[in-house]
């Protein structure tokens, strides 16, 4: 009986031996799921033709009266907020050292002209040589060019206002050391307002001088009014590729600095084919988007136009039937199999993501 246990429990040893020396065969790894998607067939649809951009209010005229000079201020008048006439006598600064300069050169022009006067008879009969002669003609001329740069230093000293405008506030007080980096105070002309605003470059051909534009400057009014386009920037921008554009309002109200919608239309509505604006894909280069061909993903660049609230215009890179992914883009990938969820509608779209 025991050489029989022994033999079984042998036997058993053996068969787990040869079972734990078994290979298990590696399990395939399971390829990913399709991406779920909504799609939309492309088509074209009217296409509002109103450029929307932003702009600034600036007045017709606008200057910061700085001093030329540095120097203490003896005389101050800003009446802040009123309407003041060009040349108002606004500041003054010290000029005590430049009128005793003054006073000195014409002392000595004085001088100069009574011997300028006498060399000259004395070189009329002979009496001296013209060498002479010259050096008091000099003398007489160089203090005449030294009068005039005084008087032009205390001109400097004077400011005035430049114009017919409202005056700012006042920035400094009298007393104070200024130098031509302080601002005295502001003016502003506000007979007529302007309004300044941007567009990208590839619209620059639909401002042209003479030309209207509906100007909101109170966006909560939405009120519309008429500007009409005065003048374009020549050069574009480099660092945003934008045109800039001045449009002088016609009712001439407004506030300087206000913030302003401007809407220019662009010609008659055009039939072009649209996509919500979440199916486009940026990258470094050229706007993408996704569409189905044979179940997978096709990554397609496309050029774009007019924006709008909820979808954008494809200009280049997709045709009418095309099937275009509009959900789940950012878990589609090249070449990658597609599981269509349902096919939308723009007014669909846009109703889901009110």
């Amino acid at each position: 009986m025991a050489k029989l246990i022994t033999g079984i429990l042998g036997t058993c040893v053996l068969i787990a031996g040869c079972n734990g020396k078994a290979e298990t065969p590696h399990s395939a790894p399971k390829p990913n799921p399709p991406a779920i998607v909504d799609v939309i067939v492309a088509a074209t649809s009217p296409v509002n033709n109103t450029i929307e951009a932003s702009g600034t209010i600036v007045a017709n005229e606008y200057a910061e009266l700085h001093p030329e000079i540095s120097g203490r201020i003896t005389y101050l008048d800003v009446p802040e907020g009123t309407q003041i006439a060009k040349g108002t006598l606004i500041a003054r600064i010290n000029d005590a050292d430049l009128q005793a300069q003054l006073q000195k050169s014409k002392v000595q022009l004085d001088l100069y002209q009574k011997t300028e006067e006498r060399d000259r008879k004395l070189l009329a009969i002979n009496g001296i040589n013209q060498a002479d002669y010259d050096l008091a003609l000099n003398n007489v001329n160089s203090t005449k060019a030294d009068i005039d740069y005084t008087q032009a230093q205390i001109d400097k000293t004077i400011i005035r206002a430049p114009f017919n405008g409202i005056i700012g506030l006042r920035q400094v007080s009298i007393g104070a050391y200024v130098s031509p980096t302080n601002v005295i105070a502001t003016i502003q002309q506000l007979d007529k307002i302007k309004v300044d605003f941007t567009l990208p470059e590839q619209y620059g051909y639909v401002v042209k001088k003479g030309g209207t534009v509906d100007v909101v400057i109170d966006v909560a009014g939405n009120v519309h009014r008429k500007a009409q386009i005065i003048a374009t920037e020549p050069q574009i921008t480099a660092t945003s590729r934008n045109v800039k554009v001045r449009a002088l309002l016609e009712d001439g109200k407004g506030r300087p600095g206000a913030f302003a919608k401007v809407y220019i239309n662009a010609g008659a509505d055009a039939k072009s084919i649209l996509v919500p604006t979440n199916a486009i894909i940026p990258n470094d280069k050229n706007n993408q988007v996704i569409l189905v061909k044979d179940g997978k993903a096709t990554f397609t660049d496309v050029r774009t136009g007019v924006r709008e609230a909820n979808n954008i215009e494809i200009t280049d890179g997709v045709n009418p039937g095309d099937t275009v992914v509009v959900t789940g883009v950012l878990f589609a990938r090249p070449d990658a199999k597609l599981k269509l969820r349902g096919v939308k509608t723009l007014a669909q779209l846009a109703a889901e993501q009110q």
